[in-house]
């Protein structure tokens, strides 16, 4: 418990000194609780008097009444935590985890699928607050009475004391197993729905192509392994603890008959009152009730624990170090010197010792095969990652001197796969600055030429768009995507082929976009079709992570040999090609 705990104070965020109050005043509660339980023992004899001495016997019952009602004000300001912070703990969870992801080098949140990241935001999160809020208290009240109940059964006659101990120490092993297998079979469960909850989202978002491939409905088998997979692991989870906890709650039961063995024993052997035995009995059956509720708690105590170590996780994530003596860069080209990187649990480079300028206000296109590292340079430029050799400066500054979002601050991308959310036009566009006014992102939107289509749509910029732009053509959401660069009015643009999946039409009008977009800024463009890029003041042909030719189209179309003169010729000789006709 306390590695939950500690998993519970990381959770608990900014709210673990309300945490830890709440946990105090658990342990006072849980005290006076035990003292209150204690005073049946002094009561019993006093009635048992005879004469029963009146004064003696309405004291005890005076000072019970007042522990009880004690005990009530503790467990209402103990309560307090629950109600009052529990939804401001999720909340606050929730934020620090996505401020984590945000700050989260983007190798490391590529590794982590959809699915996996929404389970742990979602049902993790809430757990852990759930946990913090009310298993906490649950676990101190738990350990306290017990133990306080049995030191005061010890003091009484330490013969019933021991029996109560030897109980408690062979039942613990028990517990202990309940421990060890839930927290693996709860972690497999996790892992379980983690890994269900990712092929759900997959699921939905490629029902087209399932339903194309007769892969959809309830036997999908895209589907059906992950179900599967969920059941075994929930089943063995539920199986591995069923004994353990039974033996323990076994073992708990008799050591009350074993109490009431021993003390008949001792008062027929005059050691031991009737009065004195019946207080024991009812101290000793509160201090197994806590016990045998622990043995069936443990199972939710490591469940909480797994939803605890995998927000735990999120949140450990270092975000990318960044070194003393940055400032923001008042010039803004580009170079890299010597850069050579790798992702993790890669064996060979992506990149390797690359040195490239690109100076400012300039277009540079980077040409290549797929996988030769082009998108790779565009991330290192956004600092999504660091380089493990070299160096990545913007206007002379070195971005292991600033932070992430400081260097993003500079940067407008303009992707080929577009994703816009499901909300308004306007929300759209106004992503790259909320405080923009309507005139504003409508001037945006008229230079990247989404106001000619707005203008025909019934609600205009209040149109949403459906999820990921389902309700707009694959031209409307690049242009929408422009006008969120264009409102963002950076100082260097990146452009990851945002022509590249639209028809000749919808090209046309893009590419005007675009060209308003890239005027009298630092460009560095993704190309795939060369047609796009002859007129980039440079051109640098990416090949097995390095730069293997640079210069402007006509130059490179001179060295006849070269990857850039071959790559031109095998797409003049595509444009030509066309469908053959195919007989009855």
């Amino acid at each position: 418990m306390r590695r939950i705990l500690r998993l519970m104070l990381t959770a608990a965020g900014p709210y673990a000194p309300q945490f830890r109050a709440t946990l105090r005043i658990s342990a006072v509660a849980s005290l006076v609780q035990v003292t209150a339980y204690a005073t049946f023992i002094p009561l019993l004899a006093e009635l048992a008097r005879d004469p029963v001495r009146t004064g003696r016997a309405w004291t005890w019952i005076a000072v019970l009444a007042v522990l009880v009602a004690l005990e009530s004000v503790l467990r209402v300001r103990e309560t307090a935590f629950t109600y009052d912070h529990w939804h401001l703990v999720t909340r606050s969870t929730r934020l620090r985890l996505g401020h984590a992801l945000r700050s989260m080098p983007q190798q490391e949140l590529a590794r982590r699928a959809a699915g996996d990241l929404t389970s742990v935001v979602g049902a993790n999160a809430a757990t852990a607050a759930a946990a913090i809020s009310s298993l906490s208290t649950l676990f101190v009240r738990l350990v306290t009475v017990p133990v306080v109940l049995g030191l005061i059964v010890l003091v009484v006659n330490w013969r019933l004391g021991l029996v109560l101990v030897a109980v408690t120490a062979a039942a613990l092993p028990f517990v202990r197993q309940v421990q060890q297998r839930s927290n693996t079979g709860f972690r497999e469960v996790d892992e379980a729905d983690a890994a269900t909850a990712g092929r759900i989202v997959e699921y939905v978002q490629g029902l087209p192509v399932l339903k194309a491939t007769g892969q959809a409905g309830s036997d999908s088998p895209r589907l059906a392994a992950v179900f599967a997979h969920q059941q075994r692991a929930q089943a063995r989870a539920n199986r591995s603890a069923a004994a353990p906890v039974a033996f323990a709650q076994l073992l708990v039961q008799l050591a009350l008959v074993a109490l009431v063995a021993v003390g008949a024993a001792l008062v027929l052997d005059a050691q031991f009152s009737v009065p004195a035995l019946v207080a024991v009995v009812v101290t000793a059956a509160r201090f197994a009730e806590p016990l045998s509720t622990a043995a069936v708690m443990t199972k939710l105590f490591e469940l909480s624990e797994a939803s605890l170590s995998r927000v735990g996780e999120v949140l450990a994530v270092r975000p990318l170090p960044v070194s003393s003596g940055g400032s923001a860069p008042t010039a803004f080209d580009i170079t890299f010197d010597s850069v050579t990187f790798a992702y993790d649990r890669q064996d060979e480079p992506t990149l390797t010792a690359v040195d490239l300028t690109v100076p400012a206000r300039s277009l540079t296109a980077l040409v290549g095969p797929s996988g030769s590292g082009k998108s790779t340079v565009t991330r290192l430029i956004s600092r999504f990652a660091d380089p493990q050799a070299g160096s990545v400066r913007i206007g002379g500054v070195d971005l292991s001197t600033l932070e992430p979002d400081e260097v993003l601050r500079h940067i407008a991308v303009v992707f080929q796969d577009v994703y816009l959310f499901d909300d308004t036009i306007r929300a759209n566009i106004a992503l790259a600055r909320p405080g923009a006014t309507d005139a504003e992102i409508e001037a945006a939107a008229r230079a990247a030429n989404v106001h000619e289509f707005v203008d025909r749509l019934p609600d205009r910029y209040e149109t949403r768009v459906g999820e990921t732009g389902s309700a707009l053509s694959g031209g409307e959401r690049q242009r929408i995507s422009i006008a969120r660069a264009l409102l963002k009015d950076a100082p260097i643009v990146l452009l990851d082929e945002p022509t590249a999946a639209l028809d000749t039409e919808s090209e046309v009008v893009v590419q005007q976009a675009i060209d308003r977009l890239v005027a009298g800024r630092t460009v560095v463009v993704i190309a795939h079709r060369l047609s796009t890029v002859v007129g980039a003041d440079q051109i640098l042909v990416v090949d097995g992570g390095r730069i293997t030719q640079r210069g402007t189209h006509r130059q490179l179309l001179t060295e006849s040999d070269g990857r850039y003169a071959r790559m031109w010729s095998a797409q003049a000789a595509a444009r030509r090609w066309r469908v053959p006709a195919v007989g009855r």
